[in-house]
């Protein structure tokens, strides 16, 4: 990651005040623990709405991570990693800071360049060998 993108991925507002959590019993190890407690956590925040972002701001995100938010425009992220309910918001919350300040990273524009001399010859030259090996390959003529 170039040193530009790492410092604004540093400086990335933090909006975990907008984020509201889901919960639901979770799958996996836990025992009894699992059929009773609600651990798994869901963390949603409203792009649209948050008082954080320039509309800019927002567009990009709703655009990078279109495929993460619903119909009613909320980013949806997951978490059933461990047994703690407080433990998966906590890292819901991690994931969704974290997917936010990558989709906030703009991409820097190709430019343009054209073939050097040295590689437009060398081009040339392996189309020549490549011609001379099948011309080999052919049976001799008997004119």
């Amino acid at each position: 990651m170039a040193l530009a993108q790492v410092v604004y991925f540093c400086s990335v507002v933090d909006f975990a005040s907008e984020i509201s959590f889901k919960t639901a019993r979770s799958g996996g190890s836990g025992g009894q623990n699992v059929n009773k407690v609600e651990t798994a956590a869901e963390a949603l925040w409203d792009v649209a709405a948050s008082r954080f972002f320039t509309n800019e701001e927002k567009e990009r995100i709703l655009d990078k991570l279109k495929n993460r938010i619903n119909k009613d425009g909320l980013l949806s992220v997951k978490c059933t990693e461990t047994r703690s309910q407080l433990e998966n918001k906590q890292i819901a919350t991690g994931k969704m800071e974290e997917l936010v300040a990558k989709s906030l990273i703009k991409r820097k524009k190709r430019k343009a360049t054209k073939p050097s001399e040295a590689a437009k010859e060398k081009r040339l030259d392996s189309k020549k060998k490549e011609a001379i090996k099948k011309e080999m390959r052919r049976p001799p003529s008997l004119e």
